[in-house]
Protein backbone atom coordinates (compact mmCIF):
# COMPACT_ATOMS: atom_id res chain seq x y z
CA UNK A 1 0.00 0.00 0.00
CA UNK A 2 1.28 3.81 -0.66
CA UNK A 3 2.13 5.32 2.86
CA UNK A 4 3.93 7.99 1.07
CA UNK A 5 2.23 11.31 2.68
CA UNK A 6 0.04 13.53 0.56
CA UNK A 7 2.66 15.97 0.24
CA UNK A 8 4.85 14.04 -1.58
CA UNK A 9 7.76 14.14 1.16
CA UNK A 10 8.75 11.19 3.12
CA UNK A 11 6.58 12.43 6.58
CA UNK A 12 5.27 9.06 6.88
CA UNK A 13 7.92 6.91 8.35
CA UNK A 14 7.65 3.18 9.80
CA UNK A 15 7.76 3.01 13.34
CA UNK A 16 11.03 1.67 13.19
CA UNK A 17 12.44 4.69 12.20
CA UNK A 18 10.18 6.97 14.11
CA UNK A 19 10.62 4.65 17.32
CA UNK A 20 14.80 5.08 16.83
CA UNK A 21 16.64 7.06 19.28
CA UNK A 22 13.42 9.12 19.40
CA UNK A 23 14.40 10.37 23.29
CA UNK A 24 17.04 12.02 22.26
CA UNK A 25 14.99 13.94 19.50
CA UNK A 26 14.10 17.08 21.45
CA UNK A 27 17.28 17.30 23.96
CA UNK A 28 19.63 20.12 23.51
CA UNK A 29 23.30 19.78 22.74
CA UNK A 30 26.08 21.51 25.44
CA UNK A 31 26.16 24.76 23.27
CA UNK A 32 22.15 25.64 23.01
CA UNK A 33 20.93 28.78 24.95
CA UNK A 34 18.98 28.53 27.81
CA UNK A 35 15.64 30.95 27.55
CA UNK A 36 13.28 31.88 30.26
CA UNK A 37 10.13 33.58 28.58
CA UNK A 38 7.17 34.43 30.70
CA UNK A 39 4.20 32.64 28.88
CA UNK A 40 1.85 34.79 30.55
CA UNK A 41 4.16 38.58 29.44
CA UNK A 42 3.46 40.24 26.34
CA UNK A 43 6.64 39.24 24.19
CA UNK A 44 7.51 43.00 23.45
CA UNK A 45 8.34 43.45 27.14
CA UNK A 46 10.69 40.68 27.19
CA UNK A 47 12.86 41.13 24.19
CA UNK A 48 13.94 43.55 21.53
CA UNK A 49 11.74 42.87 18.83
CA UNK A 50 14.08 45.11 16.51
CA UNK A 51 17.12 42.70 17.27
CA UNK A 52 14.60 39.69 16.31
CA UNK A 53 16.83 38.31 13.67
CA UNK A 54 20.17 37.43 15.87
CA UNK A 55 17.57 36.73 18.59
CA UNK A 56 15.59 34.05 16.99
CA UNK A 57 18.95 32.07 15.31
CA UNK A 58 19.47 28.72 15.77
CA UNK A 59 22.61 26.54 17.84
CA UNK A 60 24.34 24.75 15.35
CA UNK A 61 22.97 21.75 16.16
CA UNK A 62 20.11 23.29 14.15
CA UNK A 63 17.41 23.42 17.13
CA UNK A 64 15.78 25.55 18.89
CA UNK A 65 14.05 26.25 22.36
CA UNK A 66 10.43 26.02 22.27
CA UNK A 67 9.69 29.00 23.38
CA UNK A 68 12.40 30.82 20.88
CA UNK A 69 10.17 28.92 17.61
CA UNK A 70 6.75 30.40 19.16
CA UNK A 71 7.91 33.94 19.65
CA UNK A 72 9.16 33.43 16.19
CA UNK A 73 6.13 32.62 14.88
CA UNK A 74 4.60 35.11 17.28
CA UNK A 75 6.48 37.75 15.83
CA UNK A 76 5.19 37.02 12.29
CA UNK A 77 1.52 37.07 13.49
CA UNK A 78 2.49 40.78 14.68
CA UNK A 79 4.20 41.97 11.62
CA UNK A 80 1.29 40.37 9.44
CA UNK A 81 -1.51 42.42 12.10
CA UNK A 82 -2.62 39.08 12.98
CA UNK A 83 -1.40 40.07 16.41
CA UNK A 84 -0.50 43.33 18.64
CA UNK A 85 2.33 44.37 20.77
CA UNK A 86 0.54 43.06 23.77
CA UNK A 87 0.00 39.53 22.69
CA UNK A 88 1.88 36.39 24.96
CA UNK A 89 3.35 33.57 23.95
CA UNK A 90 0.63 31.37 25.30
CA UNK A 91 -2.17 33.30 23.28
CA UNK A 92 0.39 32.61 19.99
CA UNK A 93 -0.91 29.79 18.88
CA UNK A 94 -1.28 25.88 19.90
CA UNK A 95 2.05 24.16 19.04
CA UNK A 96 1.67 20.28 18.06
CA UNK A 97 5.02 18.61 17.94
CA UNK A 98 6.06 15.95 15.85
CA UNK A 99 6.40 12.76 16.56
CA UNK A 100 4.83 13.62 20.08
CA UNK A 101 5.68 11.87 23.28
CA UNK A 102 5.33 13.25 27.02
CA UNK A 103 8.35 15.23 27.94
CA UNK A 104 9.40 16.37 31.54
CA UNK A 105 11.12 19.83 30.24
CA UNK A 106 10.66 21.92 27.06
CA UNK A 107 11.83 20.48 23.76
CA UNK A 108 14.38 21.79 21.54
CA UNK A 109 12.65 21.73 18.07
CA UNK A 110 14.41 20.52 14.94
CA UNK A 111 13.39 21.31 11.55
CA UNK A 112 9.72 19.87 10.38
CA UNK A 113 9.11 19.23 13.68
CA UNK A 114 5.93 21.52 15.02
CA UNK A 115 2.43 21.99 13.20
CA UNK A 116 0.88 25.29 14.64
CA UNK A 117 -3.20 25.34 15.38
CA UNK A 118 -4.67 29.37 15.13
CA UNK A 119 -8.48 30.69 15.00
CA UNK A 120 -7.00 33.91 14.47
CA UNK A 121 -4.10 33.00 11.42
CA UNK A 122 -4.53 34.03 7.77
CA UNK A 123 -3.19 32.46 4.51
CA UNK A 124 -0.26 34.89 4.11
CA UNK A 125 0.55 34.83 7.75
CA UNK A 126 0.39 31.39 7.51
CA UNK A 127 2.61 30.99 4.09
CA UNK A 128 5.02 33.30 6.01
CA UNK A 129 5.42 31.06 9.23
CA UNK A 130 6.13 28.05 7.27
CA UNK A 131 8.83 29.87 5.09
CA UNK A 132 10.85 31.77 7.39
CA UNK A 133 10.30 29.29 10.87
CA UNK A 134 12.05 26.32 10.06
CA UNK A 135 10.80 24.49 12.72
CA UNK A 136 7.55 24.85 11.57
CA UNK A 137 6.24 22.09 8.70
CA UNK A 138 2.63 23.46 8.46
CA UNK A 139 0.08 25.73 9.90
CA UNK A 140 -3.83 24.69 10.93
CA UNK A 141 -6.76 27.78 10.80
CA UNK A 142 -9.19 26.46 13.26
CA UNK A 143 -10.56 26.23 17.26
CA UNK A 144 -8.53 23.92 19.33
CA UNK A 145 -12.04 23.78 21.67
CA UNK A 146 -13.91 22.37 18.59
CA UNK A 147 -12.65 18.48 17.90
CA UNK A 148 -12.27 17.34 14.84
CA UNK A 149 -14.49 14.52 12.82
CA UNK A 150 -17.52 13.80 13.81
CA UNK A 151 -19.42 12.95 16.63
CA UNK A 152 -22.17 10.75 15.38
CA UNK A 153 -24.19 10.67 12.21
CA UNK A 154 -26.81 13.46 13.15
CA UNK A 155 -23.79 15.65 13.41
CA UNK A 156 -22.04 17.80 10.83
CA UNK A 157 -18.22 16.94 10.71
CA UNK A 158 -16.04 19.53 11.99
CA UNK A 159 -12.08 19.90 10.32
CA UNK A 160 -9.23 22.54 10.46
CA UNK A 161 -8.32 24.40 7.29
CA UNK A 162 -4.30 24.34 6.50
CA UNK A 163 -3.37 26.94 5.11
CA UNK A 164 0.39 26.36 4.50
CA UNK A 165 2.91 23.17 4.41
CA UNK A 166 1.68 20.08 5.80
CA UNK A 167 0.07 18.73 8.89
CA UNK A 168 0.86 15.17 8.71
CA UNK A 169 1.59 14.15 12.51
CA UNK A 170 2.76 11.40 14.75
CA UNK A 171 1.70 10.58 18.31
CA UNK A 172 4.15 8.39 19.85
CA UNK A 173 1.60 5.65 22.48
CA UNK A 174 3.17 3.80 25.17
CA UNK A 175 1.24 0.50 25.36
CA UNK A 176 2.18 -3.17 27.49
CA UNK A 177 2.87 -4.60 23.81
CA UNK A 178 5.62 -2.13 22.51
CA UNK A 179 5.36 1.68 21.44
CA UNK A 180 2.98 2.86 18.44
CA UNK A 181 3.52 5.44 16.06
CA UNK A 182 -0.24 6.67 15.48
CA UNK A 183 0.02 9.11 11.99
CA UNK A 184 -2.98 11.60 11.15
CA UNK A 185 -3.30 14.22 9.40
CA UNK A 186 -4.10 16.76 12.09
CA UNK A 187 -6.42 19.26 10.04
CA UNK A 188 -9.13 16.19 10.15
CA UNK A 189 -8.15 13.70 13.09
CA UNK A 190 -8.81 15.00 16.42
CA UNK A 191 -6.55 15.53 18.62
CA UNK A 192 -4.64 13.72 21.77
CA UNK A 193 -1.91 14.42 23.08
CA UNK A 194 0.31 11.52 24.55
CA UNK A 195 0.52 10.74 28.26
CA UNK A 196 2.94 8.39 30.44
CA UNK A 197 0.41 6.04 30.99
CA UNK A 198 -2.68 6.22 28.49
CA UNK A 199 -6.03 5.47 30.58
CA UNK A 200 -7.33 4.36 27.28
CA UNK A 201 -5.33 1.86 26.90
CA UNK A 202 -5.00 1.08 30.05
CA UNK A 203 -8.75 -0.15 30.40
CA UNK A 204 -7.62 -2.04 27.42
CA UNK A 205 -5.46 -3.92 29.02
CA UNK A 206 -7.31 -4.71 31.91
CA UNK A 207 -10.05 -6.53 29.52
CA UNK A 208 -7.38 -8.25 27.00
CA UNK A 209 -5.49 -9.78 29.44
CA UNK A 210 -8.65 -11.93 30.32
CA UNK A 211 -8.23 -13.44 26.84
CA UNK A 212 -6.25 -15.64 24.76
CA UNK A 213 -5.52 -14.77 21.14
CA UNK A 214 -9.48 -12.86 21.17
CA UNK A 215 -11.18 -11.71 18.17
CA UNK A 216 -12.13 -7.99 18.52
CA UNK A 217 -14.45 -5.14 16.91
CA UNK A 218 -12.96 -1.64 17.15
CA UNK A 219 -16.71 -0.10 16.56
CA UNK A 220 -15.42 3.74 16.78
CA UNK A 221 -11.35 3.23 15.68
CA UNK A 222 -10.40 7.12 14.68
CA UNK A 223 -6.88 6.51 13.57
CA UNK A 224 -6.25 3.08 14.78
CA UNK A 225 -4.82 3.39 18.11
CA UNK A 226 -6.95 0.38 20.46
CA UNK A 227 -7.33 -2.01 17.61
CA UNK A 228 -3.49 -1.81 16.42
CA UNK A 229 -2.81 -2.43 19.97
CA UNK A 230 -5.00 -5.43 20.32
CA UNK A 231 -3.13 -6.64 17.25
CA UNK A 232 -0.15 -5.57 18.88
CA UNK A 233 -1.30 -8.04 22.23
CA UNK A 234 -2.35 -11.04 19.68
CA UNK A 235 -5.51 -10.57 18.69
CA UNK A 236 -5.93 -13.40 16.30
CA UNK A 237 -8.71 -10.93 14.69
CA UNK A 238 -9.25 -7.57 14.50
CA UNK A 239 -11.87 -5.24 12.66
CA UNK A 240 -11.83 -1.96 13.07
CA UNK A 241 -14.52 0.53 11.91
CA UNK A 242 -15.29 4.45 12.10
CA UNK A 243 -17.82 6.84 10.47
CA UNK A 244 -15.13 9.61 9.42
CA UNK A 245 -13.75 8.24 6.30
CA UNK A 246 -10.54 10.43 6.88
CA UNK A 247 -10.18 8.59 10.34
CA UNK A 248 -10.07 4.86 9.02
CA UNK A 249 -7.39 6.23 5.99
CA UNK A 250 -4.72 6.99 8.85
CA UNK A 251 -6.05 3.46 10.65
CA UNK A 252 -5.21 1.86 7.40
CA UNK A 253 -1.69 3.65 6.76
CA UNK A 254 -0.81 3.41 10.94
CA UNK A 255 -2.04 -0.84 10.35
CA UNK A 256 1.05 -0.67 7.69
CA UNK A 257 3.37 1.76 9.66
CA UNK A 258 3.35 -0.27 12.55
CA UNK A 259 4.32 -3.78 11.24
CA UNK A 260 1.11 -5.27 9.70
CA UNK A 261 1.19 -5.69 5.92
CA UNK A 262 -2.09 -4.36 3.84
CA UNK A 263 -3.38 -6.98 1.50
CA UNK A 264 -6.20 -4.91 0.38
CA UNK A 265 -6.13 -1.22 0.29
CA UNK A 266 -9.08 1.12 -1.53
CA UNK A 267 -9.51 4.44 -0.15
CA UNK A 268 -12.80 5.18 -1.99
CA UNK A 269 -15.11 2.00 -0.62
CA UNK A 270 -16.65 1.31 2.65
CA UNK A 271 -14.23 -1.55 2.82
CA UNK A 272 -11.09 0.96 3.19
CA UNK A 273 -8.05 -2.09 3.95
CA UNK A 274 -7.86 -5.40 4.70
CA UNK A 275 -4.91 -7.68 5.81
CA UNK A 276 -4.27 -11.43 7.12
CA UNK A 277 -6.24 -10.89 10.39
CA UNK A 278 -7.81 -7.49 10.03
CA UNK A 279 -10.21 -5.37 8.07
CA UNK A 280 -11.29 -1.68 7.80
CA UNK A 281 -14.29 -0.15 7.20
CA UNK A 282 -16.11 2.98 7.32
CA UNK A 283 -19.71 2.81 8.03
CA UNK A 284 -22.09 3.98 11.20
CA UNK A 285 -21.79 1.46 13.57
CA UNK A 286 -25.38 1.18 13.91
CA UNK A 287 -24.94 -0.58 9.99
CA UNK A 288 -22.13 -3.12 10.71
CA UNK A 289 -24.23 -5.86 11.36
CA UNK A 290 -25.70 -5.90 8.22
CA UNK A 291 -22.07 -6.44 7.07
CA UNK A 292 -20.58 -8.21 9.65
CA UNK A 293 -21.57 -11.82 10.08
CA UNK A 294 -19.93 -12.61 12.66
CA UNK A 295 -19.81 -12.30 16.80
CA UNK A 296 -16.68 -11.28 18.40
CA UNK A 297 -15.20 -11.31 21.88
CA UNK A 298 -14.32 -7.89 22.57
CA UNK A 299 -16.55 -4.99 21.01
CA UNK A 300 -14.64 -1.69 21.86
CA UNK A 301 -16.58 1.80 21.57
CA UNK A 302 -14.31 4.70 22.31
CA UNK A 303 -16.75 7.86 21.50
CA UNK A 304 -15.86 11.39 22.00
CA UNK A 305 -16.66 12.88 25.12
CA UNK A 306 -20.23 14.28 25.78
CA UNK A 307 -21.71 11.76 22.96
CA UNK A 308 -24.22 9.72 24.16
CA UNK A 309 -23.36 6.30 23.51
CA UNK A 310 -26.41 4.65 24.42
CA UNK A 311 -26.93 3.73 20.41
CA UNK A 312 -23.31 2.76 20.36
CA UNK A 313 -23.40 0.05 22.78
CA UNK A 314 -26.56 -1.31 21.77
CA UNK A 315 -25.65 -1.99 17.96
CA UNK A 316 -22.15 -2.93 19.69
CA UNK A 317 -23.64 -5.60 21.79
CA UNK A 318 -25.67 -7.42 18.47
CA UNK A 319 -22.09 -8.10 17.69
CA UNK A 320 -19.47 -8.47 20.74
CA UNK A 321 -20.03 -10.83 24.49
CA UNK A 322 -17.83 -8.17 26.04
CA UNK A 323 -18.63 -4.54 25.43
CA UNK A 324 -15.50 -2.29 26.68
CA UNK A 325 -16.87 1.45 26.76
CA UNK A 326 -14.09 3.60 26.75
Amino acid sequence: METRCRCGDTCIQPASVVLKDFELLYRPCARCETWKLKKFSPLARQIDLNEIDSIFGSCNCGKRHLDIVIAHVLKIMMDEGVKDKKSTLRSACTPLITPAYPLNSAPYLPKNSVVILSDEINKNCARRIVDEVDEVKGALKGDLKKTVGIKDSHFSPNVYELLAGCDIRCDIVQTPYGALCIHKYQGKVHIEFPQVRSPKIEILRKVLEKYDAPSVLDCTCGPGTLGIACLKAGARRVVFNDIWFPSVTMTAINIETNGFHVDFWNPKKNVVAEGENFKAYSLDIRDLEEVLNETFDICIVDAFPDVDTTEFVEAAGKLGRKIVVI
